[in-house]
């Protein structure tokens, strides 16, 4: 039970991670992904982690750069999970996984977390 909790936490924190990130660098020149965006995704409408997707469809075809800036972001999320998940288990247990809503409900409870979970929610 606490396994499966982990890696639907994980793949929470993966997806909206990677997609916050993502589409809120989408336009400046220094994220490596935004070629690959403009070439492979320029017909996706930003939000709902539409990007993510089109990039993981194109996974094979993305420039090394852009794979290596999303191997960085899956370590963050991994990291985040492991930091968060005594606090997720307390304050966010009911909440359904899915949309984003479990890293809402922790930054609702932002003031309450350990230190090290608040410092992977605030991190920019």
């Amino acid at each position: 039970m606490k396994k499966a909790f982990l890696i639907v936490f994980l793949s929470v924190m993966l997806v909206t991670g990677m997609s916050l990130n993502l589409q809120a660098q989408q336009a400046k020149k220094d994220n490596p992904c935004t070629q690959d965006i403009k070439k492979f995704c320029k017909d996706v409408k930003p939000g709902g982690g539409r990007i993510v997707q089109c990039l993981k469809q194109h996974e094979s075809e993305l420039s090394q750069q852009c794979k290596d800036y999303q191997t960085g972001l899956k370590e963050k999320a991994a990291a985040g999970a492991r930091d968060c998940k005594a606090d997720t288990a307390k304050f966010c247990k009911d909440v359904k996984p899915g949309g984003g809503r479990i890293v809402q409900c922790l930054k609702q409870h932002e003031s309450e977390l350990s230190e090290a979970c608040r410092k992977h929610l605030t991190k920019k």
